[in-house]
């Protein structure tokens, strides 16, 4: 059966292609697919510095903040671009690793998301690096824009694997002493610790110029809490199991899970950090329209 371009937005779909820098050009070219797909209406006057966005246009020519007030797609008629060095920054947690009845794991799901941006990154001639960390960073590759990075980038994503514990924390700071010019940092992370630590960091890497985009992505049964009576749950890093009642803990669970996101959100947004929350059932294009968003606030 064919697969048409925007179901390689679909994480169920995209499962299927083994080979990572396939997996990031068919997720790219389903984005791409789906902007194509969207129908055009006329525009108010505010908007008389932009015209239509028609099939062939850059994607990176969009204008996302008229898109995110009309939710219709215009281009700039003029250049007000500059190139925004990116930072890639994976959380190799073992955490990352759980998956429960879904195509890919908390981890899979984020090298897909990330090798998608850089594939997006490169072409629009960004310069882009990554950092991988559990309790401190582990892996590094310093950004730049050409061609070749790409697969740099891919080949180290290919090879990544979730670990044990991590330290989000100490890793963040340590990733902002390394920067030295401004950038935008793109944080991959179930973020399955003590908040208030993290946020600090993340205020560190805002205070010292850069941009942030978080995306916290959890399992699908994380989000929803699909269980039902006496389940056995195991933590990914410690490995304790508890048994538990699902049925009596569910509504506890779902409220506490939608405080600390609330938390997060409002966080973020006082110190304008883009928080993102996914799940592995989501398509990509949410947390690809996120970067192009933030992208277009730097032109």
């Amino acid at each position: 059966m064919a697969v048409s371009a925007e179901q390689y937005l679909k994480p169920e779909v995209i499962r299927q292609v083994s080979r990572l820098d396939l997996r990031a050009k068919f997720i790219i070219e389903g984005f791409i697919a789906g902007l194509h797909a969207s129908p055009f209406h006329g525009f108010s006057v505010e908007f008389s510095e932009h015209r239509k966005y028609t099939a062939g246009d850059n994607i990176s020519d969009i204008d996302w903040n008229v898109y995110a007030k009309t939710d219709r797609f215009y281009i700039k008629k003029f250049e007000a671009e500059t190139n925004l060095t990116g930072y890639l920054a994976m959380d190799l947690s073992g955490s990352m690793g759980y998956t429960y009845r879904q195509e890919l794991t908390k981890f899979e799901y984020c090298i897909s998301l990330a090798a998608a941006l850089s594939y997006l990154m490169i072409h629009q001639q960004d310069p882009v690096g990554l950092v991988a960390f559990d309790t401190k960073i582990r892996q590094s590759l310093a950004p730049k824009s050409k061609r070749t990075q790409l697969t740099n980038i891919l080949s180290l994503l290919a090879r990544l694997t979730p670990s044990d514990v991590t330290d989000v924390t100490k890793s963040l700071h340590q990733l902002a002493g390394m920067i030295r010019h401004r950038g935008l940092i793109m944080l991959f992370s179930d973020l399955l610790d003590d908040p208030d630590p993290i946020l600090k960091a993340l205020y560190r890497l805002r205070y010292a110029g850069h941009d942030v985009i978080v995306f916290h992505v959890l399992d699908e049964a994380e989000d929803s809490f699909p269980f039902d009576g006496m389940v056995e749950l195991e933590d990914n890093e410690t490995k304790q199991k508890l048994l538990v009642d699902a049925d009596a803990m569910r509504a506890d669970y779902l409220e506490e899970l939608a405080a600390f996101r609330r938390r997060y959100r409002k966080e973020c947004l006082s110190a304008r950090i883009d928080y993102v929350p996914l799940h592995t059932g989501m398509p990509f294009d949410k947390a690809l329209m996120s970067y192009l968003l933030n992208r277009q606030t730097q032109g």
